[in-house]
């Protein structure tokens, strides 16, 4: 009998495995992007040995496994997984140090890199920067010019500016967006405002890659010409990528649609200018009798789209969907050459694995996220239903021909939203419902009149004749733009939900990864995983006070409202924060008429007690937890818990749960650790930006 059972289990597993085969090559940029994970989670920096030790060690048992597929197997992901640790932690240990960023204002001088367009106004970015002409710093410097402030500046051009800079910002939750760990991947070291008027000192031409940003400028100087305000800032984007110019309100009608990846240059515009190359090249080559009997046109086009796709990639930045999109399309074109297909999975496989090892910090970014599950997303859908897509294309009549294209929009929509959404939700706090709509209607309009419009003004601008073209992509965008307007404008157009917790989105990219790498019925486990990531939310408990990493903006949720004590300076963006975080409706003012406030989320639980001005009052020491935007002058036990501004000035923003029996409060240097990334406790004896003399007298 056991025999038996075994003999069936042995032959199903056989089955299994041939069914299956090929696919497990699939899986391993997954655990190269699990690797990377596992190193930005960590709450220290490891041992730089750590990595190619276990590397060593899982190749080596790889080979002495290689003839039992399983263990073989595993020991394979596990390298992969080391490979992708060691690729982030070199990218970290190759990053320049942080820079002292003065407290004062004072003079900057530096080597412009790009200067982007503002709704309100300019900013450059800065190398080879210096402070006060001290020694040249390793990071660069961005500043915001001030408003009318039109000097005549160039990349490449040396100038000077006096500014009041800062360093990235903490995050705005213990644990959330961080902005200082992209600061440090992207080189940046410290942010700020001009005060005084730009002064040039040298006009020189750009070197090296300025060369590519000198051009992107020359196309946006041109296009904003002809195409002023929000249509020309648009038509800027999708031909060079800067999306600095567009409008909030516009951005936030574009986000609420849907139809944000219409100014994220991804797939679809790489995609657009591709084919039109390709297109455009072999029938032009067509009319030549010879050259379309003798020569090979359609690899000669794949090479030309290639080549114009590879151009577009350096004029419009070579952000991550678009080096995606570009690397999957070199393998296409490699597929025409030869005569095979090359749209696959495995083509998705190389992407990402090229991008985890090329830039290992973008996988827990939204962009890599977002990007890579739409497109698989894509593939295995189509995969699914192409039976059925075939049987509705029919004999191939008009009727039937629009039919299948109708339904080829929808599903496209459908897949690569539906599949991309909990990322969005995870990283912003909300979901649209009407995105298979508006893309139904703007994806058309952007293919087949605004990218080629915009090909065709590229081409015209040595001629000056861009004006020909840029009319009608204009028509386009402003299309575009109406329906993003008027699909933002629908009832309930965004969907608030809960901060899904980072183990959740763990499990759901499991889940969404092991459903579409598989075949067969093993698939549909990752249903299963990726119905508990969206559940996830539920499992966990927010906060209910969050104090923000200035202290100037106190949360408070209690029944689903928004409470919010807010003093002078509170940042606007850490007040969206926390609005999306916590899924609640605008905040309501705080106010605090007797001095103080008692929050308290549950009868007879925990409270917190904020101080809304100072107070020598001793018996509010026994209470769970004190609160203040300014030091807390009270000379409380050590048992009293009192965060203030010194708390936040060291650990950054503290979230508090008060619980019906205990409280727990986290802080956001806790959560990150000691990482490279993340800015260094203040030096005793130092106090905070604008700290009075009586102030400094609390300083414990």
């Amino acid at each position: 009998m056991r025999s038996s059972v075994i003999r069936r289990l042995s032959s199903r597993f056989d089955d299994w495995r041939e069914a299956e085969r090929g696919r497990f090559v699939l899986f391993v940029p997954v655990a190269m992007s699990a690797g990377v994970v596992a190193y930005f989670e960590l709450s220290a920096e490891p041992p730089a040995w750590i990595a190619g030790v276990t590397l060593a060690t899982a190749l080596g048992l790889a080979l002495a496994l290689r003839r039992w597929r399983v263990p073989f197997a595993l020991a394979c992901l596990v390298a992969a997984g080391a490979l992708g640790f060691a690729a982030a932690q070199r990218t970290t240990q190759r990053a320049p140090p942080w820079i002292e960023v003065p407290s004062k204002a004072t003079f900057v001088t530096g080597t412009i890199s790009a200067v982007d367009i503002l709704p309100t106004g300019r900013r450059v970015m800065l190398e080879d920067a210096q402070f006060d002409d001290q020694a040249v710093l390793p990071r660069r410097v961005r500043i915001n010019l001030r408003p009318g402030d039109n000097a005549d500046l160039a990349t490449g051009d040396r100038l000077r500016v006096r500014a009041l800079l800062r360093r990235p910002a903490s995050p705005a939750t213990p644990g959330g967006w961080d902005q200082q760990r992209e600061a440090w991947f992207a080189g940046l070291g410290a942010t700020g405002r001009a005060l005084n008027p730009v002064e040039r000192l040298k006009a020189a031409p750009p070197s090296g890659s300025g060369r590519i940003q000198a051009l992107r400028e020359f196309i946006e100087h041109r296009i904003a010409a002809r195409l002023p305000g929000v249509t020309g800032a648009i038509a800027t984007t999708l031909l060079t990528g800067t999306t600095t110019a567009i409008p909030q309100a516009d951005r936030a009608a574009f986000r609420d649609s849907g139809l944000s990846h219409l100014l994220a240059i991804a797939g679809l515009h790489i995609g657009i200018v591709m084919g039109l190359v390709f297109g455009g090249t072999r029938g032009v080559l067509a009319l030549s009798e010879r050259a379309a009997l003798f020569w090979p046109l359609k690899a000669i086009a794949a090479l030309a789209a290639l080549a114009a796709g590879g151009a577009y990639l350096l004029l419009t930045g070579g952000h991550v969907p678009i080096i995606r999109s570009f690397a999957m399309a070199s393998l296409v074109t490699l597929g025409v050459v030869v005569g095979r297909r090359a749209i696959s999975l495995r083509a998705l496989a190389w992407a990402m694995a090229a991008i985890v090892l090329l830039a290992p910090n973008e996988v827990v970014g939204v962009s890599f996220q977002m990007s890579f599950s739409a497109v698989l997303a894509l593939i295995v859908g189509y995969a699914m239903l192409r039976d059925r897509l075939t049987a509705l294309r029919g004999d191939g009549g008009r009727s039937r021909r629009i039919l299948s294209h109708i339904t080829a929009l929808a599903l496209t929509s459908a897949f690569a939203g539906t599949a991309s959404a909990p990322f969005g939700a995870y990283h912003f706090g909300h979901v649209q419902l009407y995105y298979v709509l508006a893309n139904m209607v703007a994806v058309p309009i952007t293919a087949t009149l605004v990218m080629p419009a915009g090909l065709v003004a590229l081409a015209l601008m040595p001629c000056h004749l861009e004006f020909l073209a840029l009319a009608p992509m204009g028509w386009g965008i402003d299309a575009i733009n109406w329906v993003a307007h008027a699909v933002s404008a629908l009832p309930a157009a965004t969907l608030a939900v809960p901060h899904m917790p980072p183990w959740g989105l763990v499990v759901f990219s499991v889940g969404l990864a092991w459903f579409g790498l598989w075949r067969g019925r093993l698939r549909h486990v990752g249903i299963a995983a990726m119905v508990a990531g969206l559940i996830s939310p539920a499992l966990v408990v927010p906060p209910d006070v969050l104090v923000s990493a200035d202290a100037r903006l106190i949360g408070y949720r209690e029944a689903g409202i928004f409470l919010l004590r807010k003093t002078a300076g509170g940042a606007p963006p850490t007040q969206d924060a926390w609005q999306q975080y916590w899924a609640a409706p605008d905040p309501i003012p705080l106010e605090c008429p007797s001095g103080l406030c008692l929050l308290q989320p549950r009868p007879n639980g925990r409270s917190a007690v904020l101080l809304q001005s100072d107070s020598k009052d001793l018996s509010l020491c026994a209470a769970d937890v004190l609160l203040s935007a300014e030091p807390i002058r009270l000379r409380c036990p050590p048992t009293t818990r009192m965060i203030d501004r010194f708390s936040v000035w060291r650990n950054g923003a503290h979230a508090i749960w008060l619980g019906q029996s205990d409280v727990t409060i986290l802080n956001d240097r806790t959560v990150r650790g000691d990482r490279p990334w993340v800015l260094a406790l203040p030096l005793a004896g130092k106090l905070p930006p604008g700290t009075t003399p009586a102030l400094a007298e609390v300083l414990p």
